[in-house]
């Protein structure tokens, strides 16, 4: 009984979900990406942005702290170094961007 049930589901789909998908027009979720190089570029190119927020995050951070201090040196320390740290990790997002974009251009994919 179970497996005529089983059998009866199956055959129902194989004949009425190709008649529900035609019914559909589907568009492209990705935008403009029309090749795996350029949905790889958007993606790389998205991650930089994000950490590149964060990174300005601990920038603001790094400054509240150190002006915060009250002339604690630790305190001064701590947001001195997350200061120094946040902005060497800026520095490594533009370059890691410029290198994406070089080897993206020798690749032939066109720059977002």
């Amino acid at each position: 009984m179970k497996i005529k049930k089983i059998s009866t589901l199956l055959i129902s789909l194989a004949l009425f979900l190709p008649n529900i998908s035609l019914a559909v027009t589907l568009y492209n979720p990705l935008g403009g990406v029309d090749t795996f190089p350029e949905l790889v570029q958007n993606v790389i190119t998205g991650i930089l942005g994000v950490v590149g927020a964060i990174s300005l995050v601990m920038i603001v951070i790094g400054g509240i702290t150190w002006m915060t201090s009250a002339g604690n040196a630790d305190r001064v320390r701590r947001g001195r170094d997350t200061l120094l740290w946040a902005i060497l990790g800026l520095v490594v997002i533009f370059l890691s961007y410029a290198i994406i974009r070089f080897v993206f251009t020798g690749l032939g994919v066109a720059a977002t």
